[in-house]
């Protein structure tokens, strides 16, 4: 699973990578400067991590992290090829969900594609793209399953009149994230044509040094946009994130401090898009290591099992789960253990967000 990073160039996409990364990718003020999309992970910060060290000693401590890809810059009329624009909305088509990156901020030494600052102009560049380039894909799409229908093929016809529902919120200039599926397969249908409007959005609005909570003009309307939607909007000042990562520890918690944060607002935005995702956290602890695993919400005892190594899963017997709280409370795992605390799951149980688990296999 991996987020998209998305937005018009010079809004300031590869310093909000970069600054999530760590991964010290130079960028340069004019367009089109991120061609090849860079490709990072990211660690999604998890307070749990600690509480559970500090109830036991390890060697390590390993956050869960996920995957993030910085996409070059879009323009208008990259739908027709501008901009290089079809090679880029093939780079969106292959993520899960969509970061975009919405500039807040006025800035004379920093170019704008379209001459000004607006924010939900710009969103609705990025958005009238992405809905023509669907409706490409959709027209295309439904003149095969047309011929496939004709001879008979029942999952054509179905595919024609999902095709035909997604044309019309298409051409009525709607995203297809805002269709409503009464049928789970028909979701998945739609997912498998690689629609871009039908994937999830985060919003990132980069807003100046003097609007750390995202209080401008122009970060309320992406906040409203984004409330409007269902979605997210998370202010982020990204030259002041790119600062603090250059920090140590005590120098950032200091900057920090001095500008009335508790936490770097990326912090925030990495939760946010590991939730875009789907996705969730189990942990396993021991003296060697405390880890963080992901997996998406929904996922089975041996799936979970299967993320540390096929083995476990191909081998599953049961699991041993508590959570943290229950470590809180108890203070040790034979504490818990004796408590009666200590859960034994079989290959059905659901996994929550936050178990802690031993898992028991053999192959």
């Amino acid at each position: 699973m991996e987020a998209g990073i998305v937005g018009l160039p010079n809004v300031g996409k590869s310093t909000v990578f970069n600054a999530l990364t760590a991964a010290a990718i130079a960028s340069e003020n004019y367009p089109f400067c991120t061609i090849e999309p860079n490709v990072g992970m990211v660690e999604v910060p998890d307070a749990r991590l600690e509480t559970i060290h500090a109830h036991m000693e390890t060697e390590k401590i390993l956050p869960a992290v996920l995957r993030l890809v910085d996409i070059a810059g879009l323009v208008r009329g990259a739908s027709t090829g501008e901009g290089l624009g079809n090679k880029f909305l093939a780079h969106i088509r292959n993520v899960d969900a969509i970061v975009q990156v919405v500039r807040c901020f006025e800035n004379a030494d920093v170019t704008h594609v379209d001459g000004g600052i607006d924010a939900i102009r710009d969103i609705e560049t990025i958005e009238t793209e992405l809905m023509l380039s669907d409706l490409q894909t959709v027209e295309s799409a439904s003149e095969k399953a047309a011929k496939s229908a004709r001879t008979g093929d029942k999952e054509a016809k179905a595919r024609v009149e999902i095709l035909a529902k997604c044309k019309t919120l298409l051409e009525d200039g709607r995203p297809l994230r805002s269709l409503e599926w009464e049928d789970p397969n028909h979701q998945s249908i739609v997912k498998g044509f690689g629609l871009l409007t039908a994937k999830r959005v985060l919003y990132v609005a980069n807003v100046d040094e003097d609007d750390l909570t995202g209080t401008s003009a122009e970060a309320v309307k992406v906040r409203e946009r984004a409330a409007a939607e269902g979605s997210v909007m998370v202010p982020v000042c990204a030259r002041l994130e790119s600062e603090l990562i250059e920090l140590d520890e005590a120098d950032r918690r200091e900057m920090l401090q001095s500008v009335g944060l508790k936490q770097p607002a990326l912090a925030v935005v990495a939760r946010a898009i590991y939730e875009l995702l789907g996705l969730q956290s189990f942990f396993t602890a021991g003296p060697k290591e405390i880890r963080a695993w992901t997996i998406s919400i929904g996922a089975t005892a041996p799936q979970a099992a299967g993320t540390i190594h096929t083995d476990f899963e191909r081998g599953f017997i049961r699991a041993e789960v508590y959570c943290v709280d229950d470590l809180v409370k108890y203070k040790t795992e034979k504490a818990i253990r004796e408590a009666g605390k200590l859960r034994v799951e079989g290959k059905q149980y659901i996994m929550q967000d936050g178990d802690v688990c031993h898992f028991l296999f053999n192959v």
